[in-house]
């Protein structure tokens, strides 16, 4: 299949957490609302067209947010409810679409090419989106084109609740006069250095020359550069609810020692967790494994809001354990696995009202990605002692 003869629909529903929340509370409707930390120490996650307009972002500090924004209603965010209305569209999308991607908690991809011999692809995706607003309450704009870039693109454009067609023939035209920040992977470090450039409009950067490109960035600035051309062969990436990281451990000699057993699915959990933040993935669902010493298995799962904090899955994963490990038998093995993953930075953090947590799991995973995965830990995580399992 030629990837400049695909279509491509990217899903985006508008302001998320702020039209959850005003699902649930339609008073809130048509007020600036900010979601994050409720004390001056907190962080922006969220906010509404109406705070928007006050020069309130996300990432913002909610002390500069309130005082740019008096009127301003802070919430703090329930992550259980996104997850639970962002499955309710990806269920809704699984019906209806052939290939599909779930991008983020509120972003979805859908490959649609060679529909248009049945039916017009513009006129599926609008059946698509009148059916995902009502069956979920939910606003969701989409941008339809050749491939993920410019339909990305082009859901931006259509924003706030609308649709915008762009095909092959206008893919340029409609680009060109566009700011660079619109590209995707284009953060504020690589729009400061093209700005350095006098590099402004999405045209100005397709016209520099892609050996310039790599020579300032590397490879990442030869991707860019085709993103600035309309060029992207990502391919969409069949979602899988199957999709998991795990791990497990099986024992030298079975034992019984429940103390030890609880300290390594710990140090089990803090290695995944790590691993699911390093492909920044976020997990719905914990798995926790056990097998006995005559080879019985038992597997026990419980569904969460999305996650990749470990403080949060620890708990759950000893949870699991005790309740699945009542026979008070020899165990054999032991393992858990996190499922449900969907691409996303999390997001939790900014619902506090303070960043240390945030800072610590970054500064964690720093000295971990620098010096191994052992490098820093809980300390109930490392050995007391050589024991043999």
């Amino acid at each position: 299949m030629d990837p400049t003869q695909r279509t491509i629909i990217h899903l985006d529903l508008d302001t998320f957490f702020v039209s959850v929340e005003r699902l649930q509370n339609s008073s809130l409707i048509g007020k600036p609302i900010v979601i994050g930390g409720t004390s001056d120490r907190g962080v922006v996650a969220s906010c509404s067209y109406e705070a928007r307009k006050f020069g309130v972002s996300s990432a913002m500090p909610m002390k500069l947010a309130r005082s740019l924004c008096n009127d301003a209603i802070v919430i703090r965010g329930d992550m259980e409810a996104y997850s639970k209305y962002s499955k309710a569209v990806t269920e809704i999308i699984a019906e209806e679409a052939p290939l599909f991607e779930k991008a983020s908690i509120d972003e979805h991809y859908i490959d649609i090419t060679g529909m248009d011999r049945f039916f017009g692809s513009l006129q599926w995706s609008r059946e698509l989106r009148q059916k995902i607003m009502k069956h979920s309450g939910l606003p969701i704009s989409f941008g339809l084109s050749i491939n993920k870039t410019v339909s990305k693109i082009a859901t931006g454009e259509a924003k706030p609740n609308g649709e915008l067609y762009v095909p092959k023939q206008i893919v340029q035209p409609f680009m060109f006069p566009l700011s660079i920040r619109k590209i995707p992977m284009i953060g504020n470090k690589t729009y400061q250095l093209l700005r350095s450039m006098g590099i402004v409009t999405i045209e100005t950067l397709s016209k520099i020359p892609p050996e310039m490109m790599e020579k300032v960035m590397g490879r990442n600035g030869i991707i860019i550069w085709k993103k600035a051309n309309g060029i992207d062969p990502t391919p969409v990436t069949p979602y899988s609810e199957r999709k998991s990281i795990s791990t497990e451990r099986t024992f030298e000699r079975d034992t019984i020692d429940v103390v030890r057993l609880n300290e390594l699915l710990i140090s089990m959990v803090e290695k995944i967790a790590f691993e699911l933040r390093s492909k920044q993935r976020l997990t719905a669902c914990v798995t926790v494994k056990v097998r006995y010493s005559n080879f019985d298995t038992h597997t026990l799962q419980k569904h969460i809001p999305y996650s990749s904090f470990d403080h949060e899955l620890i708990p759950l994963a000893l949870e699991l354990f005790n309740r699945l490990y009542n026979r008070r038998m020899l165990v054999r093995l032991i393992g858990v696995r996190f499922t449900h993953l969907v691409p996303g930075v999390q997001q939790l953090n900014l619902f506090e009202d303070t960043t240390e947590m945030t800072n610590l799991y970054m500064a964690m995973d720093r000295i971990r990605n620098r010096y191994g995965r052992k490098a820093v830990g809980r300390a109930i995580s490392f050995d007391r002692a050589p024991t043999k399992f």
